[in-house]
């Protein structure tokens, strides 16, 4: 598995961008509130960029050789493709709730401050989300010297 590249991040933050945003403008075009995440969206993203660190701890001590057991490589895939999925769904979130932030502060009339604080948590939790997901997948990666040189099967052939 190759590791999340910062290009396909920028893209989902600004298709969250885009779409955070004109989802606001056509909510407000047809006479329905405005889109404002509840505080528990940001304690549910911290949450679950803690939980995904919490699995990703203990591979990274195996791999490093300060854990007595062996590595066990289908629950390193699983953390690690759930590291993967939390940096994107990340990216993803991060754009959104900044489309709902640049909708909410260019209004000519501001919302309630508490509108806009809400929406500037859900920001930093979609952003603890997305680094954790980075940090996760960093700490599902093994040393450079430990990668096989040749996939499976494509070493040398065996003699008959």
């Amino acid at each position: 598995m190759k590791r999340t590249k910062p290009g396909i991040l920028v893209v989902l933050a600004a298709i969250g961008i885009a779409g955070g945003f004109l989802t606001q403008v056509i909510l407000v075009s047809i006479g329905r509130p405005m889109l404002i995440p509840p505080a528990t969206l940001a304690v549910t993203l911290v949450a679950i960029a803690g939980i995904i660190l919490g699995f990703a701890i203990p591979i990274r001590r195996s791999v490093k050789g300060h854990s007595s057991g062996p590595v066990n490589p289908f629950q390193a895939f699983r953390v690690a493709i759930l590291a993967k999925s939390s940096a994107l769904s990340g990216a993803l979130l991060t754009g959104a709730t900044a489309g709902f932030l640049i909708f909410i502060v260019s209004r000519t009339v501001l919302p309630q401050a508490g509108s806009i604080w809400l929406a500037v948590v859900a920001f930093g939790g979609a952003a603890i989300l997305l680094a954790g997901g980075l940090v996760a997948e960093w700490l599902c990666t093994l040393p450079p010297g430990d990668e096989p040189d040749q996939p499976m099967g494509k070493g040398v052939p065996h003699e008959s």
